[in-house]
């Protein structure tokens, strides 16, 4: 068993030798955001309650306002790739309240690109919320399409469509879920502690967790917290996996360091309860943790209901990677 690293981008782009000599153009847009913002929060916990704990928490929701989290982890490839290959800029998808719309509008701002946001919902303009107005203001031009037309955004006739409408422009999936996020994602390990025990984040379309997966080390475990209710994580994981590591042995080496945490989606995706509101309000106040309700309040809970059954021995060291998403629900 070995641990996998995706391929170095800098080959895959511009064929560079090992000395780098191409590094100046791969950093065009690196250093849009900085990363070293993210920094590692320790919790102090009650040492009587949570014996042998250490808990960091993993800020990439402080690399930017509007470009946080994975967000821009997902995005930076994609903004080198559709430079790379000449693009005006990037087209992708999302709902009316979608973070990830918001960021591509942000980041290609940002990079002197151009941005497409078709979002679900035929009835809506750019002066339905905050969100789209922002975009709007940004320079995304937004395209309202049916949920019917909507659900079909994966099919390869309305790729195909969306391209032929768009020839200058990079397609990148809803939520930056390809390739290129799963590359930047993993890089996120780089950034945190040689020796962890337990990785913790909230799962959506799994890009995410998966960059983390073939980031991490055979040491340590990785729970991921979905969202969505009824949805299949490890499944779904495999699915993203497949392409890079070609084998379902391989695979299920992998998914083997992989725990899911299934009943922490209080409702499903874009729900919420009370207990769950009170509960990121707590850890505002305690710890200075700012949580969002849709997706790393839910984690961040999971975390500390599963810490609280948990008895260790040894001393463990464990990092709550923070996704961002305040823009929507943080409190």
């Amino acid at each position: 068993m070995y641990n996998k690293s995706l391929p170095d981008l800098n080959h895959y782009f511009w064929g560079v030798d090992e000395n780098h000599h191409s590094y100046d153009k791969i950093t065009h847009f690196m250093e849009l955001f900085d990363t070293s913002l993210s920094i590692l929060q320790e919790i102090k916990l009650d040492s009587d309650q949570f014996r042998n704990v250490r808990l960091l928490v993993k800020r990439d929701d402080l690399i930017h306002p509007e470009v946080s989290g994975n967000k821009w982890r997902k995005l930076k490839y994609n903004l080198e790739l559709a430079d790379h290959q000449k693009k005006d800029g990037i087209l992708t998808f999302g709902g009316a309240f979608s973070n990830h719309l918001l960021a591509v509008a942000s980041a290609c701002h940002a990079a002197g690109l151009k941005s497409v946001g078709v979002v679900r919902g035929e009835e809506l303009t750019a002066e339905s919320n905050h969100n789209l107005k922002r975009c709007s203001e940004l320079g995304m031009e937004l395209k309202f399409i049916s949920r019917e037309s909507y659900d079909e955004r994966n099919e390869k006739s309305c790729q195909e469509g969306w391209k032929e409408a768009y020839p200058h422009f990079l397609l990148v999936p809803e939520g930056g879920s390809n390739y290129y996020g799963m590359v930047g994602c993993q890089e996120i390990v780089k950034e945190l502690p040689t020796e962890i025990d337990h990785l913790f984040v909230a799962q959506g379309t799994t890009t995410t967790s998966c960059g983390l997966l073939l980031g991490i080390t055979e040491e340590t475990r990785l729970h991921v917290v979905p969202v969505l209710k009824g949805f299949d994580a490890l499944a779904e994981m495999r699915k993203q996996l497949f392409p890079f590591l070609v084998d379902e042995e391989t695979i299920d080496e992998y998914v083997k360091r992989v725990e899911v945490h299934l009943e922490a989606h209080f409702g499903g995706y874009g729900k919420w309860t009370s207990e769950l509101l009170d509960f990121i309000s707590e850890c505002k106040k305690e710890y200075n943790l700012p949580l969002d309700k849709i997706y790393t309040g839910k984690a961040f809970y999971a975390l500390m209901e599963w810490l609280s059954q948990q008895s260790f021995e040894k001393p463990q060291t464990i990092v709550f990677l923070h996704t961002g998403g305040l823009m929507n629900g943080s409190f």
